[in-house]
């Protein structure tokens, strides 16, 4: 077996399956960028025969992608397949993975297929995807949930027609850790020829088990692929999450024994980035790039820290993409400086424009708090997103009044295609009024899915509000996100932000409905 275990990312077509966290294609070409950053080995960009969308989301990634490997899902048919090949078609490396359910519940409820049809047509489909691409891995959809001799003769069949990889998912959640490594280990002891592929393991979170079931494929199993999200997004309870399984593999050298070619400097950043253009925000106390996961409140640890960090880090913050210097800019910090620290947190903007426009708020935001955080510079610039159309909607002012005893009322201003536009409401609060006062002059009839508070930097009422709203009209979902340190300016920003997204000529390339 080899010693190099191959991160293959499914942020772009997995993770995007969350309801609310479909993107357009300029928001994936974005992410795709900072995985390749992020030096992950095979970028899953989408499901081309899914929309018009897709296809052309995962043509352009295709396109600008030259150090990551590109891949297409498609279902074991013809067409699916050559949909797939056509948008890799400009990848340097590209893949087609394809798949079809194995297991008993699904070829029985879902194909209605006998198991014969379903072997022949994971023939037919990994002999058809070699005319796009030498690197073509094959799924076992519910493969967990299989039976054991079925599933390795399938694996032998794809393999003899060229499969490069062999993903086994436990598709709903179902395993547990022993048992799913040996059964990985049982199924390449059954499969005669499973020297001659990689073994791939793909794990969803429904039991909370995702991370530790697919470290099991890999310590018990010999699976040598881990397939994962960013954040752990996916639907349901979400994916294997990424950067836990880096880190576990990293930190437990001694036990995995596995190298990984992640550039866990740019850990953090993808977070932030993800988190910002889904809306779904990271719990404080998520593993890795949650808030606090660096964060020591006991005495005792906190004494143990400062004598050696190792008392009680088995990590640094830093390397995964934490600074070490939180407090980093001030009002009297200049533009070079500006873009020094941009540098340093691994963001890069797509003009000297959007540059000009980030220090401006920048500026703005230092004239309003003492102190500028990492955080903080990750929030002014995280809708610097080249290729969108301009606002529609952009926040002008706020003023709102609230008293115990009275109905609260708001007062905002904000244009609409660089007219000024003003709206009053009251409401049961500040925000509410704030959103009324916007709804009573759009009118936009969007159903409110999310209303999310977030602190940006902790340990001060100084801090920065992170809002997110996700609305739905007409079965599309879209997110906004405002940052301010007066929580109901950021909840206007949001509300703003969301009208933005739902009159936007740029549709989600895969919409949820």
């Amino acid at each position: 077996m080899s010693d190099r275990l191959i991160i293959f990312d499914t942020t772009l077509r997995d993770g995007e399956q969350s309801p609310g966290a479909s993107m357009t294609r300029e928001e994936k070409i974005r992410i795709a960028k900072q995985l390749e950053k992020l030096r992950v080995d095979v970028i899953e960009a989408g499901f081309a025969a899914s929309s018009n969308g897709d296809f052309e989301s995962i043509k352009a990634i295709a396109s600008v992608v030259k150090d990551s490997t590109v891949c297409s899902l498609a279902r074991a048919n013809d067409k699916d397949i050559s949909r797939a090949g056509d948008a890799l078609a400009p990848a340097e490396r590209r893949r087609i993975h394809t798949f079809i359910a194995t297991s008993p519940l699904h070829m029985q409820v879902k194909l209605r297929m006998s198991p014969d049809q379903v072997l022949e047509q994971a023939i037919r489909a990994v002999r058809f995807a070699r005319q796009y691409t030498d690197d073509v891995e094959f799924s076992a959809e519910d493969g967990y949930r299989s039976e054991l001799p079925f599933l390795a003769k399938v694996c032998e069949a794809v393999i003899k027609e060229g499969a490069r990889t062999i993903n086994i998912p436990d598709t709903v959640g179902y395993a547990v850790p022993s048992l799913y490594g040996d059964f990985i280990r049982q199924l390449r002891e059954l499969t005669p020829n499973s020297d001659q592929a990689v073994w791939s393991v793909h794990c969803h979170n429904d039991l909370g088990m995702a991370v530790a079931n697919s470290l099991a494929g890999v310590s018990i199993g010999g699976a040598r692929q881990v397939e994962c999200t960013i954040n752990g997004l996916g639907e349901r309870a979400g994916n294997c999450s990424l950067e836990e399984v880096v880190m576990a593999v990293k930190t437990r050298r001694d036990f995995f024994d596995l190298d990984v070619g992640i550039d866990t400097r740019q850990i953090v950043t993808a977070s932030k980035l993800v988190s910002n253009i889904t809306g779904f925000v990271v719990q404080p106390n998520k593993a890795i790039v949650g808030a606090n996961a660096f964060a020591h409140a006991s005495g005792i640890h906190q004494d143990g820290v400062l004598k050696a960090r190792q008392t009680y880090e088995i990590m640094t913050a830093e390397d995964v993409g934490w600074s070490a210097n939180k407090i980093v800019l001030g009002k009297l910090s200049g533009r070079n400086a500006f873009k020094q620290r941009l540098e340093a947190l691994g963001i890069q903007l797509d003009s000297e424009q959007a540059l000009n426009d980030a220090f401006q708020r920048f500026k703005d935001l230092a004239d309003r708090k003492a102190e500028i955080f990492d955080e903080d510079i990750h929030a002014l610039v995280s809708g610097e997103v080249a290729g969108e159309d301009p606002e529609q909607y952009r926040f002008i002012a706020l003023s709102q009044r609230s008293e115990t005893g009275e109905r609260p009322t708001a007062r905002v201003v904000y244009s609409v295609n660089g007219a000024e536009q003003t709206a009053e409401s009251e409401g049961n609060g500040p925000v509410d009024a704030t959103v009324k006062a916007i709804e009573s002059v759009e009118q936009s009839g969007a159903e409110l899915l999310l209303f999310s508070v977030n602190g940006i930097t902790s340990g001060t009422t100084e801090s920065q509000g992170e809002v997110t709203m996700r609305l739905q009209k007409a079965g599309r979902i879209v997110n906004g996100v405002g940052a301010d340190p007066d929580i109901v300016v950021a909840s206007a920003k949001a509300y703003l932000s969301a009208l933005n997204k739902l009159r936007s000529k740029h549709e989600k390339v895969n919409p949820q409905v």
